[in-house]
């Protein structure tokens, strides 16, 4: 195979094909074109979901030749999973097809196509019910010989929008339900049927309507099971002195935890307060929150707030307020502490049942005894002994550092998370929630699972590192004989040329190596919030990323870039800045003469919509971009030269008649030019501009900041010097750029393209006489051009 077909077979598996298809696809030119275009356009060359690969294939395949003009319009909403079904994807070819060249509403669109429609698994059952009902006869007579099919068709006719997977599961079960299960009878008849053509017609029929094709589900929270399905086992705990242990949850309990719950599910997002949060928590709080909203459940936010030496007021604050700027709201906003005499008690508990001691080694002697799988010279005292040394350590009789509450668990475990961990240390230390009440505190380790299952989580989601201390995790519940939450791991969210941990972001920020917690340049959800990041934008990339356990890459910042810019390309307004000015005087324009032009701040509007324009002052003097002025000409060059013309946008064609320069012959002071008010002359160069609308009123003055990727290696992180990897360009400040007086009512937070620049927003160091902006993204997409 070819080197540029290999390359095309490795694009076509990331978008989700099966091998098979995929080189049958490569076999047939014109369908691979198609399909390569088609992957570029919708910016998906990092791969995707294989449900939105599968309709982009059919895109590929089937999209109406006479209405191209819209593709990119329909690739945007399925890479945003607007549209996620095969239906609604035909409705659209439909709607697309009969506008041809023509422009569309938007909302005209979305009603055709169901975009936005939820139908409830209920209104699936009851319309599968009915269905059922008005067949029954003939589903009684032909029994397995019924045609899945057809009977697929009548529900999708009544609810075209309806999930197919759900569908289809409700018509199964409903069959089962009314047949019971498949006789010899059926299977024979099954069999002579598949021979007749007729029959393998109908078959494909019923296959090309069946979600059980070759793609992933399309809601991303499919993958979870129901509350009710949590009697199977967790997870198996090898020990090097027992049997193993097969953790899941007696009927029992579980019976118990369903009638507390009502069945509901219950999540939790439990972000520790000591440091803000950053994008890979925007990722889990889309896990948790959005599996909540998802089945109708509840979220909490619940502060991890075990460690009173790290934690902060400020912190907490933050973390509430960012919650709610992402679009999140909790069930409930809780603590851990508040449940640290539950927690007290249970570890009395857990001393009295002979699974927990208190121990004197120092955390040195604790580490060289996990390497050598040495037990502590006090794991085997006498349970009265460990118990009133607790309550001493509850007392604080004891000094910090000189006594610790462990697990009794395996030390000779292959899972290091099995060697007696610390379940309680002593420190003398306030706490920001409960204050002075407590001088021992829980261990991450044993606080997060008892929390856990008191209140009733029914899946506990974090990212894979965790994945070792599932054994520890269920261990604990299953000694103490309390309800065991599912653990579900996903992959975390790690972004490139920059760094996630926490120690590494606050040493950025203690060094002063960046302006706060909020720099723009950072990935905390603060920075990307004051650069002009729009939540809607994080959460789209977000779920674009999905909830798979793949941990072995880095997300490119571009693709981060691209959904920014699909974000703000329909939210945010044009305008005009020239960031380095070079002052252009037009000789033949009266001086005092100042004419209004309409320009465009919402270019895709009507031209008859007011709202779609703004004005902007035309004067004898401009000012342009001192990088749109040559003093040579070249033909690759569409600025402004010696003798050649330009077009200002919204305004006319000027041609430099002369250049002034300073007394060194080199500077230039200013520009001469005329203008062509007639507009005959038609340059190919078009140019921003910024007027000086009279010799009284200055132009608009700003200051503009422009960020880069604070990194220059792609994974800083893996470096053994990763302070030496900061780019020191990455933030570039522009001191008197000017504007159009329109900016000038501008309020913090309002975002704008500046055109041929990039995305702006107003920041929050804006003061009444002096506006800063800070740049969000360039308007070049390099993620859905270079396909990385």
């Amino acid at each position: 195979m070819a080197v540029k077909e290999e390359e095309r077979l490795e694009l076509f598996l990331k978008i989700g094909l099966d091998e098979r298809t995929a080189r049958n696809t490569i076999a047939n030119n014109k369908v691979t074109n198609n399909l390569n275009a088609v992957i570029h356009e919708a910016a998906v060359t990092e791969g995707c979901d294989r449900t939105i690969g599968n309709l982009l294939y059919t895109v590929a395949t089937k999209y109406p030749a006479n209405a191209l003009v819209h593709r990119p319009a329909l690739l945007g909403y399925i890479v945003t999973i607007k549209i996620k079904t095969p239906a609604q994807l035909e409705a659209a070819f439909s709607f697309l097809s009969s506008t041809a060249s023509e422009r569309f509403e938007l909302k005209e669109f979305e009603e055709a196509c169901g975009v936005g429609v939820e139908v409830s698994e209920e209104d699936i059952e009851q319309t599968v019910n009915e269905v059922f009902e008005q067949n029954k006869g003939s589903i009684l007579e032909l029994r397995y010989r019924t045609n899945v099919g057809d009977l697929f068709g009548l529900v999708r006719k009544r609810l075209p929008w309806a999930d197919p997977k759900i569908v289809k599961k409700l018509i199964d079960a409903k069959l089962y339900e009314l047949l019971g299960g498949r006789t010899a009878a059926d299977n024979e008849k099954a069999l002579k049927q598949k021979k007749e053509k007729p029959a393998k017609v109908k078959d494909k029929k019923a296959a090309d309507d069946n979600p059980s094709q070759p793609s992933e589900d399309l809601n991303p929270f499919l993958i979870f099971p129901n509350p009710e399905e949590n009697f199977k086992v967790h997870t198996e705990i090898f020990f090097s002195d027992r049997p193993v242990l097969r953790c899941c949850n007696t009927k029992e309990v579980l019976d118990k935890h369903l009638k507390r719950t009502r069945g509901k599910v219950y999540t939790r997002f439990p972000p520790e307060p000591n440091g803000y949060l950053h994008i890979g928590h925007a990722k889990a709080m889309f896990v948790s929150f959005g599996l909540a909203k998802e089945r109708g459940g509840c979220c909490y936010l619940r502060y991890d707030d075990t460690n009173p030496e790290a934690e902060k007021k400020e912190y907490i604050d933050h973390i509430e307020e960012i919650v709610e700027w992402m679009g999140w709201k909790p069930f409930k906003i809780n603590y851990t502490s508040d449940y640290f005499q539950e927690l007290y008690e249970l570890a009395v508990e857990m001393i009295q049942r002979g699974h927990a001691y208190v121990d004197h080694q120092t955390p040195e002697e604790i580490k060289e005894y996990r390497e050598k799988k040495m037990n502590s010279p006090w794991r085997d005292r006498p349970i009265a002994e460990s118990l009133k040394l607790f309550e001493e350590m509850r007392q604080g009789m004891i000094e910090e550092g000189k006594a610790t509450l462990r697990m009794k668990q395996d030390m000779q475990s292959d899972n290091g998370n099995m060697y007696d961990l610390i379940a309680y240390r002593i420190k003398f230390t306030p706490h920001p929630h409960s204050g002075d009440k407590w001088c021992i505190y829980p261990s991450y380790d044993y606080s997060h699972c008892i929390v856990d299952s008191l209140e009733d989580i029914t899946h506990s989601l974090c990212t894979l590192e965790f994945e070792t201390r599932r054994a520890s995790y269920y261990w604990l519940l299953h000694v103490l004989d309390i309800y065991q939450p599912y653990v579900w791991e996903y992959s975390r969210l790690n972004v490139t040329n920059n760094v996630m941990s926490k120690r590494k972001l606050n040493f950025l920020v203690t060094m002063k190596l960046v302006d706060g917690w909020d720099d723009p340049r950072l990935m905390t959800l603060a920075g990307l919030r004051r650069r002009g990041v729009t939540s809607t934008a994080i959460n789209a990339f977000v779920r674009g990323i999905g909830i798979t356990r793949s941990d072995c890459c880095t997300i490119r910042l571009e693709r981060l870039e691209y959904h920014i810019r699909e974000e703000l390309n329909r939210t945010a307004p044009r305008t005009m800045v020239v960031l380095q000015p070079l002052k252009v005087v037009i000789t033949n324009l009266d001086s005092g003469l100042v004419m209004d032009l309409d320009a465009k701040k919402w270019p895709d509007t009507s031209t008859e919509n007011s709202s779609a324009f703004y004005k902007v002052p035309f004067s004898r003097v401009v000012y342009i971009e001192q990088s749109d002025f040559r003093m040579k000409d070249s033909k690759d060059y569409y600025g402004l030269a010696p003798g050649k013309s330009v077009l200002l946008r919204y305004a006319f064609p000027i041609k430099c008649t002369e250049v002034v320069l300073a007394d060194d012959n080199e500077t230039i002071v200013e520009i001469w030019a005329e203008y062509d008010h007639s507009k005959k002359t038609k340059p190919k160069g078009v140019i921003h501009w910024v007027s000086e609308p009279s010799r009284e009123v200055d132009p608009l003055s700003i200051e503009v900041r422009l960020f880069d990727k604070l990194f220059n290696s792609e994974n800083p992180a893996e470096l053994g010097d990763w302070l030496a990897d900061v780019n020191l360009h990455s933030k570039v400040v522009i001191y008197g750029a000017y504007a159009v007086p329109s900016l000038r009512d501008a309020a913090i937070g309002d975002r704008f393209q500046f055109e041929r620049l990039g995305y702006f927003v107003v920041d929050k160091d804006s003061t009444s006489e002096r506006l800063v902006f800070n740049r969000t993204v360039t308007l070049r997409d390099s993620y859905g051009k270079s396909g990385k």
